[in-house]
């Protein structure tokens, strides 16, 4: 079916969403002295992902053909941009909050998961910044604190690094909310 241009346009409804209008929150774990400007982290977030979704697949053979059954769902890595300001704060919080779970010089950390993670969210704004969606992750931690670039020849940029958390699962309003209850 062809449309017209106009038919279009009223079928991408508030001018479809912006991929640089969003909003990121990391919060802080309970313990782990991790210090982390919320503040901060959120304006000099430079990039984020909403999250992708994989359930893997069983695959039956059945007399020459094969039946596919869902099996276990996987949730990929989450990962995030900061620009560097020159007081490192937000690099050194992931570094103490990466440090807490396994210290550089001892290799001991903390061993309760409710004390090194935290959910952190990400959320699509429309162009008024009001919230479109929202995705929680849940106990998440950093597993990743990326290299810096530094090049003697660079001149113009600001340094970014990047941070990789892993989470447990994460949620959604437009999908929970609607969620049977009762156990899974």
């Amino acid at each position: 079916m062809v449309g017209t241009l106009d038919e279009f346009r009223s079928q991408l409804l508030g001018g479809g969403a912006r991929n640089n209008q969003y909003r990121v929150e990391i919060n802080n774990p309970p313990a782990g002295a991790v210090g982390l400007d919320t503040r901060n982290a959120a304006f000099l977030c430079t990039a984020a992902q909403l999250p992708g979704m994989t359930i893997a697949e069983v695959e039956v053979p059945f007399r020459g053909r094969s039946l596919f059954i869902p099996a276990d769902r996987t949730f990929e890595t989450w990962t995030v941009t900061f620009l560097n300001d020159t007081n490192f704060a937000i690099r050194n919080a992931m570094e103490r909050w990466n440090n807490s779970m396994n210290n550089l010089v001892t290799g001991q950390g903390l061993t309760t998961h409710d004390e090194y993670t935290a959910d952190l969210k990400v959320s699509q704004l429309d162009r008024d910044d009001s919230v479109l969606k929202t995705y929680t992750f849940v106990n998440a931690f950093p597993t990743a604190v990326g290299a810096i670039d530094l090049a003697a020849g660079t001149s113009d940029t600001i340094e970014t690094f990047d941070v990789t958390f892993r989470y447990q699962h994460f949620v959604t309003d437009a999908v929970i909310a609607d969620a049977p209850t009762g156990p899974f």
